[in-house]
């Protein structure tokens, strides 16, 4: 389970004011401590494309908006990847980073809202969950079929533990990476800006029920 924000289109946009990594439009960028400064950059840029910066937009005007923005979000969430089989389940269109916590909702037997298009949805099955990339659809047309993995579910604390310390990693990496590009007097307020946006640090509740 990796925390992944899906790499935005920046078509007719202003080129970010610092090094970023060249992946397609859609791609998904996994977030976690061995991300390198372009990705780092990446991940910045893409929580800045969504909110409108004053001109000129150079690096100090995108820092200050994004420290301005009441609300930060960004497209994605929470990949899952069977490591034996390589089959992989995605965040849905318009799913957010900023839910990721929703997965908790599966150890009381419910399924988070994943996003559509695929709609991706969680089955319970006894102590088994089976995460569909096409759930929601083939659901309501009384059947379950597609791309899916299975894993237990009391394997589900421990996935969401470590996509937590991935995403504290995210917070360390760029607190690195506000210093090399000369905003690390704002770097500290932009790392808090984006643990309080994406709750990052705040503690997980993720038990199996009693």
């Amino acid at each position: 389970m990796k925390a992944v924000i899906e790499v935005p289109a920046v078509a007719g946009a202003s080129p970010p004011p610092w090094p970023v990594a060249t992946m397609a439009p859609g791609s998904w960028l996994v977030l976690d401590a061995d991300c390198a400064d372009d990705r780092v950059g990446l991940f910045v840029a893409a929580l800045a494309a969504r909110i409108d910066v004053q001109p000129p937009g150079g690096r100090d005007d995108v820092v200050n908006a994004l420290l301005a923005e009441e609300v930060l979000i960004a497209a994605g969430g929470l990949q899952i990847r069977d490591s034996i089989t390589g089959t992989v389940v995605t965040p849905g269109c318009c799913a957010g980073l900023e839910d990721w916590r929703d997965w908790v909702q599966v150890l009381i037997g419910d399924s988070p809202w994943l996003g559509h298009d695929p709609g991706p949805e969680v089955e319970v099955i006894g102590d088994d969950l089976r995460v569909w990339q096409d759930g929601g659809p083939n659901r309501h047309r009384g059947r379950w079929a597609g791309v899916r993995i299975d894993l237990p579910r009391s394997a589900l604390p421990g996935l969401l533990g470590g996509a937590q310390r991935d995403l504290v990693g995210i917070l360390d990496a760029l607190a690195g990476w506000a210093a090399r590009v000369g905003v690390q007097q704002k770097g500290p307020a932009l790392v808090e800006a984006i643990d309080r946006n994406f709750a990052i640090t705040a503690p997980l509740d993720a038990q199996l029920p009693r």
